[in-house]
Order: C-alpha cells, then sequence, then structure tokens
C-alpha cells in the first residue's frame, strides 16, 4: 500500500498542498474553518509529514519523550515497558522520529526532565504511571508541552488519554476462584497512588466486599515476597493470592513453595502483566495480558495528532485477555 502524501491530505480536506502546509506551520493566516478541516483529513488518514519537511516548515524538534521515574530493578524484571516502548517506535519510526527515554532518580528530576523539554528538546511526551493526583499533569498544561495520557485520568485536562480496562480482568478473576470454591482471596497491589493499581485494588473489594486481605506491594520482586510471608502468617491465611505484576507474583509463588504448599492445591495465584516467562513455569502462572504495544501505539498515534494541533480525544484500546493457568488449577 502507497503511503499517504501531503497531496492525499489536500484532496481529503479540499484544499491545496500549501493551505495544508500553512495550516499545520501556522506561519501564514488560515481560518478555523479551515484548519479543522486540515487536522481531521491528518487524522482520518494517520499523516505525518516526512522529517525534512517537518524541520524545515515548524523547526521541530522530531522527537518525543518518555521519562520514567521508577526503581531501576522493576524496569528491568517489568514485561510491561520493553513492550509498550515498542509498540511506541513502531509508530514513530514510519516518520523516523526519535524516542528520548530518561529514568530519574526522583521528582526534582523528573521535573527539570520536563523543563527541559519545554526548551525544545523534544516535541511532545507520553506520560506513565499516573497518579491519583499526579502534580506532573499541571505542570505539563503549564509548560504547553503536548502529552499523551495512559491510563484512566479523571480530573479535568486537555490532554489526549489512553484507556484499557484494568477492573475487568481483576473481577473475571475473582469470579473463577470463587467458582472453584475459594472464599479466602487476597490481593497485593503494587502502589496504591498509580492509578491502574488503584483500579485493580478498588476492583478487588468490590468484588471482595472488604479490604482485610488487601496488601500494598511495590511491584517488585521482594514485595511480591514479603507481602505474600505476611499474608501466609495470618491464622486464616488466604487460598488464592490475585497480584498486580507478574514479578510479585512469581515471588509470592516461589516463596509459597519453599514454605512446603502446593500450588494450586494449597494456594491458587495469578499475576498481571503476562510475562513471556509466565506460561512456561511449572505450574504455568494465570495472567493477565494488558497489551502495552497496543497502548504504546495508540499513545505515540494520538501524540502525533496532537503535536500538528488536533483536538485531545480519549482512545480506549480493549487489549486486556485473562490468560487462566495451572497456577488457578486450570
Amino acid at each position: 500500500m502507497s503511503r499517504t502524501t501531503i497531496a492525499d491530505v489536500a484532496r481529503e480536506a479540499g484544499v491545496t498542498k500549501a493551505t495544508v502546509s500553512h495550516a499545520l506551520s501556522g506561519k501564514r493566516p488560515i481560518s478555523d474553518d479551515t484548519r479543522a478541516k486540515v487536522l481531521a483529513a491528518v487524522e482520518k488518514l494517520q499523516w505525518v509529514p516526512s522529517q525534512s519537511a517537518r524541520a524545515l516548515a515548524t523547526q521541530r524538534a522530531n522527537a518525543v519523550a518518555v521519562v520514567l521515574a521508577r526503581d531501576p530493578e522493576v524496569i528491568a524484571n517489568d514485561s510491561f515497558f520493553p513492550a509498550f516502548i515498542a509498540g511506541v517506535e513502531s509508530v514513530l519510526a514510519e516518520t523516523e522520529t526519535a524516542l528520548l527515554l530518561q529514568v530519574v532518580p526522583d521528582r526534582d528530576a523528573e521535573e527539570r526532565a520536563y523543563r527541559t523539554l519545554s526548551h525544545g528538546r523534544a516535541d511532545g511526551a507520553v506520560l506513565l504511571d499516573l497518579r491519583t493526583d499526579d502534580w506532573r499533569v499541571p505542570l505539563l498544561e503549564e509548560l504547553r508541552i503536548p502529552t499523551v495520557l495512559v491510563g484512566a485520568y479523571e480530573r479535568p485536562t486537555r490532554f489526549s488519554c489512553v484507556r484499557t480496562d484494568d477492573a475487568a480482568p481483576v473481577t473475571e478473576i475473582i469470579d473463577h476462584l470463587r467458582a472453584a470454591g475459594h472464599t479466602r482471596i487476597a490481593h497485593v497491589s503494587g502502589p496504591l497512588d498509580y492509578v491502574h493499581s488503584r483500579v485493580r485494588a478498588d476492583a478487588y473489594v468490590a468484588a471482595i466486599g472488604d479490604d482485610s486481605l488487601l496488601r500494598e506491594g511495590d511491584f517488585t520482586a521482594s514485595s511480591g515476597r514479603e507481602r505474600t510471608a505476611e499474608l501466609l502468617a495470618l491464622p486464616d491465611r488466604p487460598t488464592a493470592i490475585l497480584y498486580s505484576n507478574d514479578t510479585m507474583a512469581i515471588a509470592g509463588l516461589s516463596y509459597a513453595r519453599s514454605r512446603g504448599l502446593n500450588v494450586p492445591r494449597d494456594l491458587a495465584i495469578s499475576g498481571f502483566d503476562d510475562d513471556h516467562l509466565s506460561a512456561h513455569l511449572s505450574p504455568a502462572l494465570t495472567s493477565v495480558s494488558s497489551g502495552p504495544a497496543a497502548r504504546g501505539r495508540a499513545a505515540a498515534r494520538l501524540l502525533q495528532a496532537d503535536i500538528l494541533g488536533a483536538e485531545p480525544r480519549i482512545q480506549d484500546v480493549d487489549c486486556t485477555v485473562v490468560h487462566f493457568r495451572e497456577s488457578t488449577g486450570d
């Protein structure tokens, strides 16, 4: 299939190629109605100008950024990040746009990174690990950096957002465990100030009816092991544990077996994010494929449109799938 060109965009919008160029560069006065037609055509055809054309017309950096303020251990061991980045890169490669990935140790460093972006280092940003009260969103709005939020951000914002359903898989797993006879089902969450951790924990509490068996982890293997030890030391221990990522689940499974428990006969275990090794464990781990590559592709396409001046929008990506395996008795 031939690549979409500026002529295709002009034809779709019913204007000249020069008008398309002026509407996107902002260097000539264009009516709001004409600009809207051009942007609608750009979004419909998913067209992005070539690297050289954009550099000449707009003096942009031709780069987008992802800043991560996470423990390097989590990034190294969590399957979500490489798959998400691969999804972003697959879209950026179409226009030879660079991806700037920066890992920072704390809030001050993260804020400095975003302020540096505002001086022309990147044309936009993808914001991961949304917090329930996220200071980064108003900062990026203040800095006027086009940004796509990945997660169910509920506060008013002018940024585009990629959303997935993190609650339904939790409910599905709990229903499955109950059907198998489990009545003491625990949950080891991620940090509860993260939006996706909170959504999963809230879904768990809604399904179970209380939070007495909810424990907060931090997505690392060590926290998975420690929270599992706490739960298994209870006088009336759980017979099933749902973890908020596979790294914690695998550590919990290992700890349970070290204590002489049989998985799944004595303890059913499920994870989240479906690490590529999870299906090959013994027993194979029940987990949720969360579609990180699809999320990355959606975020990159939204950001490309936003950088060109499109109106922000919310895109729901239907990509979460529960894979029931041996660790829950399947």
